[in-house]
Order: structure tokens, then sequence, then C-alpha cells
């Protein structure tokens, strides 16, 4: 049977360890804790943080017990890493309401319950110190010369570096002892850009605990166009359902490029490897299908099996412009593995039926009474959020790329009118090839 780092490897989380032999040797004594540490600078975490959040749920799926750190007290203060320009400095209260956010979030992905796992807020500590102590106790391990050469500290060096986020280091450190002495937590695993802060924290348990202790860091994943995981036209893709729908969070995932897909059902599916590397073998029509696989599951994933069944019929009748019977869903149209999961290894079937499930797609609502005078499509797609702005608008119908009732746009002065709805309340505004709006009428 495979440990968890060796699942991890294959899969494509592991960037740098401390020592492989003695992490294997650490996986084969029996079950492990490690951490992760989460910035709460938000009230949801976004898809660059899926990485960590899955290498933590392989984890707990191998028999291990992971630790959920939400950086309440770090966050007071603000990693410089990856940064080249200072953090938002957030009030307590914030930083408490994103925590406890985060708290929540988590749980959606690592089953906490009965203690198979631990969701952690270091302000519970840190906030306590006594800052004399804390130099005199912890301050004095560190080196000034091999803080300032750490990368995260060195690209803020020319835009200048303020003393509260050079005791970032010292902290995360810190939170590795008091983790490794209160937990038997070992292991911290995290971001690439976090390896000089994870050192410091192995550093200090050796000279302090005289006891080995472990890293291990994951790579900052970009799309194949060296785009930032996450990034679109419209912003940030986040885990919060509220932020970010579940059917915009699928489309997401199902638009990845070709070149990302086999990479992307490795990190962000529980799909079986030897199933996914049936990839290398699709094309055309078959990466669709396996791009719509990869939706599923990632949707379903973070947002329950519900709305990613919602979101996968919208996206059927949306894109094939077909009907889809209300009582169909993914599964018993997409094939199903061993572990419930979306299937790589048999066609995805066609849909037909009669009915409309278009709930998944934004919508946005207006009134009969503007609707019959007439409302600009301009100003509309770009209230409605099917379109960044007025302009983007315009730019989009000259080139022909905006269809109402799949009729295309001719001019930037056109109107939605009552008889665009055709006797329905609903109406379907479309974006490019791939991008839809449902425009409903208020009586």
């Amino acid at each position: 049977m495979k440990s968890a780092y060796e699942i991890l490897k294959e899969r494509g989380f592991i960037e740098q360890v401390t020592d492989e032999a003695l992490i294997k040797k650490l996986f084969a004594q029996g079950p492990v804790t490690c951490y992760i540490g989460f910035d709460p600078t938000a009230t949801s975490l976004h898809i660059g943080s899926l990485v960590p959040i899955m290498s933590l749920a392989h984890m707990q799926k191998s028999g291990h017990k992971p630790i959920a750190l939400v950086g309440g007290g770090t966050g007071l203060i603000g990693d410089p890493s990856g940064k080249t320009e200072m953090r938002q400095v957030l009030t307590r209260e914030q930083i408490d309401y994103n925590a406890d956010c985060l708290k929540q979030q988590l749980s959606q992905y690592i089953d906490f319950s009965g203690g198979k796992a631990l969701l952690l807020n270091n302000a519970d500590w840190l906030t306590k110190l006594n800052y004399i102590d804390f130099l005199r106790d912890i301050g004095r391990h560190f080196s000034v010369n091999k803080m300032l050469a750490a990368e995260s500290y060195k690209i803020r060096m020319e835009k200048g570096l303020n003393f509260i986020e050079f005791n970032y280091m010292v902290l995360q450190g810190y939170d590795f002892l008091y983790l490794f002495q209160n937990y038997d937590c070992a292991l911290q695993m995290g971001g690439n850009d976090q390896w000089g802060n994870m050192l410091a924290g192995t550093e200090l348990i050796r000279k302090i605990a005289a006891k080995d202790a472990h890293a291990v860091t994951f790579p900052l994943i970009t799309t194949s166009l060296g785009q930032k995981m996450g990034k679109t036209e419209k912003g940030t893709i986040w885990l919060d359902g509220s932020l970010t729908t579940p059917y915009e969070y699928y489309q997401y995932w199902v638009n990845c490029d070709d070149a990302d897909l086999e990479r992307f059902l490795k990190l962000f599916t529980y799909l079986p490897l030897e199933e996914i590397g049936v990839v290398k073998k699709m094309s055309d029509a078959q990466l669709n299908m396996a791009k719509a696989v990869l939706a599923f599951e990632a949707t379903r994933i973070t947002h329950g099996a519900k709305a990613a069944e919602d979101a996968w019929r919208a996206s059927m009748e949306a894109f094939h412009s077909r009907p889809v019977d209300a009582g169909m869903f993914p599964s018993s149209v997409i094939p199903r593995g061993t572990h419930g999961t979306a299937s790589l290894t048999m066609p995805l079937l066609q849909v037909n039926g009669s009915g409309s499930v278009m709930s998944a797609i934004p919508r946005y609502k207006i009134s009969r009474t503007d609707l019959t005078a007439g409302v600009q499509i301009c100003a509309t797609c770009a209230k409605a959020g099917l379109t960044s702005s007025i302009s983007e608008t315009k730019r989009l119908i000259e080139q022909g790329g905006i269809y109402v009732a799949e009729k295309q746009v001719k001019s930037i002065d056109e109107k939605i009118t009552t008889a665009d709805f055709g006797g329905s309340n609903e109406l379907r505004v479309r974006k490019g090839k791939k991008k839809y709006l449902i425009i409903e009428m208020e009586t």
C-alpha cells in the first residue's frame, strides 16, 4: 500500500522537502500529524488554496491527522512571502470574523469530527505571548543574516521591509514549535513561497527540542499559459458559493486548457491515477468530456453533489442548446467509478429529454415596466456581470460576440424589450461561446 507521501508525490503535490529519506521513514512509523497554515485576510479562500487543502484531504484519507491552522494571530501582522508590498493590516475583529468563515469552509474538505482532524487558530497562543520572554526564549535562536537571505524577505528589500513584517518568520517558526510540543505535529506543508519560514520552524524545533521536524512544499500552480491559478477576466475564483457561484466555478474548470487537464485531474480530484492516465490518449470531443468530469468532480468536492449536478445540467443545456431532463443528473449520465466519482474510462452519454434546468446559470431581474419601455443591452450586460463594463459590452457587440435569445446583437444601441421574451418570463443572453446570463422579467 502506498504511503500518503508517495500519493502526494505521484499526483504532483511535492516541490521541496527537507530530507526525503527521513520523511519516508516518518510515514513508515505510523500516523503522522501535519499542519498547513491559512491566511485569514478574506472571508473565503480561493482556488489558489486548493493544493494545500487537497493535500490535507489526501493525508486524512490515508489515515493521518491533519491540522488546519488559521492564522488569526499572524494575520494581524501580514506575511510578506510572495508580496512586493505590505499587506493591508486588518483589525482583530476582521481577522476573527474571517477566521470563523474559513473554519466553516475547510470543513467541506476535511472531516473534523471525533478528533480526526483539528482546526486551530494561532491567535489562541500568539496573542498571549509576553514580548520580553518571547525575545529571550525564542528570538535568540534566529540569525538575522539567515532571515535576510530568505527569498520572501529579499523580494521586499527594494521597497522596504518593516519591522512588524520582519517578525513573521519568527512567529511562524514558533507556531511549528508550539504544534510540535502540544500536538505531536512533526510535519509542516505549504506553498513553495513559504520554504524559508518552514525551515526556520524545523531549525527552531531542533535547537529547542533536539528532535527532527520536517517540511514539504507544493509548487505554486499556474496554468499552461502562465496565468496565476484562479484568476480570470472577471476576477478571483472563490471557494465560497456566494462569491463565485457553483455554475461559475464549474465553468472555470470545464474551460481549462487541454495542456492543464491531466495535471488538474491529479491535483483537484480523487480519481485514480490509472484512470487519469487515459487523458494522454484523448483528443477533441473526448478531451471535452474529460473536462466535464474534472469540472463536475471539482465542483462536487467544493460545493457538494447537488450543486455539481445543477451546474452540469445547466452547462449541458446552455452549451448544447438542448433541454435537459430534470430527472437526469451526472450520477446517471456520467458513469461512476469505484469511489462514487465520475469516471474517465467510459464516454459521457448525450442527454435527451424535455424540461428546463437553468437554475445554476447567473440570473438578473428586470421589471416588466422597464422592459416594456426597453433597457439598453450594453448597460444591462455590465450591471448583470456578464461583462466587466459597458465599454467591454460595446466592444463585444462590434465584434459580434453578444447574443440575445441566440440572435446576434448588431448595434450597441439595441434594447431588450418584452417582445424578446417570446411569452416566457426568462431570456437567455450569451457572451461569446461559453458565458450565459438569464434575465428574469418581474411582474
